[in-house]
């Protein structure tokens, strides 16, 4: 029996509900088809994502492995055939990283080997895993919807998560004044080492008060929003005039709507964001992750890994993203 076709540990959602539901079993990977790589996992990565689709707020066919993003090795390669290609610069026992796939809190996946990345020699699997998806979504946060210009205040909300952490460091580089909202003395300590010019415990002190304070009344030209409902109304008033504010998670839940009116006081465009819908084709992915490549290599971005757990302990891991207690991005070995 071929390696695609026995039995390999992953984990399971056969129910939406709390972390419990992550369950360790065996499933069948299958051999690739055209197109297909099937992948060695050596590790995942988690993100909110992974919730919304455990929680079935983005609903799946059950029952599912979830995970969106992993790095691993190729185990095996499908036909390339017109529409369903192979990229020539892939083969057999390439290490590579990849996001968009279901399926990646497993031994084995099958993915499209278009969305497959090349994971530098100095790069460990465990940053291969780090890396896609939230330095990708980075790139097209802060390139698709403003052009950001030095001395720019940007206020970035979490600023101590994965995301946060990427976004810091990218503006810091573009020359943003950052501001970063956090939880607790100590996320605000790494938001400022990640490039944070200023951070706002949200905890301690209304960010819409200090925001004005630390900008003279004119808010931020850009307000990126990962968290939603408990701080979209406040992304509002902390813009500029003609400002922009980007929504692109819901992390304390879905923001309560908005009238569209209430954006001509202050002429504010609302943009919402949607990581893959930035990923039309491999020429774009790798435009995107060769970005984030370039600032790891050049070393002004760093990837902040928080906690690694075996793939066994998903659910703890999922517990830990949830409480918001967790900084950078969480990882499972496989």
């Amino acid at each position: 029996m071929g390696t695609a076709e026995r039995k390999v540990k992953g984990i399971v959602i056969a129910a939406n509900g709390d972390a419990d539901v992550l369950e360790l079993s065996q499933i069948t990977p299958g051999n690739p088809g055209p197109g297909q790589a099937l992948i060695k996992i050596k590790a995942a990565g988690l993100n909110y994502i992974d919730i919304y689709h455990r929680v079935g707020r983005y609903p799946l066919p059950l029952p599912c492995t979830p995970g969106l993003e992993a790095s691993g090795i190729i185990e095996a390669l499908g036909e390339s055939q017109p529409g369903a290609e192979i990229p020539s610069d892939l083969k057999v026992g390439d290490r590579v990283a990849y996001s968009g796939n279901l399926g990646a809190y497993a031994e084995y996946s099958l993915v499209k080997a278009n969305d497959l990345i090349a994971l530098p020699a100095d790069l460990s699997f465990e940053q291969g895993a780090a890396f896609p998806l939230q330095g990708m979504t980075a790139h097209y946060l802060l390139h698709e919807f403003r052009d950001v210009q030095a001395g720019d205040f940007v206020l970035v909300h979490a600023a101590a998560g994965g995301m946060g952490l990427i976004l810091a460091q990218w503006l810091k580089h573009l020359g943003a004044i950052v501001i970063g909202t956090t939880s607790s003395a100590t996320k605000e300590e790494m938001a400022r080492e990640a490039g944070c010019h200023y951070t706002i415990d949200y905890n301690k002190k209304d960010f819409v008060q200090e925001v004005d304070k630390l900008t003279n009344g004119k808010g931020c030209p850009l307000v990126i929003d990962g968290v939603g409902k408990t701080t979209f109304n406040g992304s509002l008033q902390a813009a500029a005039k003609r400002g922009t504010v980007i929504i692109f998670g819901a992390a304390s839940g879905v923001a309560e709507p908005i009238a569209p009116n209430d954006l001509q006081k202050k002429s504010i465009t609302v943009c919402g964001g949607s990581l893959f819908n930035y990923l039309d084709s491999r020429a774009e992915l790798l435009q995107r992750a060769n970005a984030v490549l370039d600032g790891i290599e050049a070393g002004w971005l760093k990837l902040h890994i928080g906690a690694v757990l075996p793939l066994e302990q998903a659910a703890e891991a999922h517990r830990l993203l949830e409480s918001r207690r967790s900084t950078g991005k969480i990882i499972l070995t496989v």
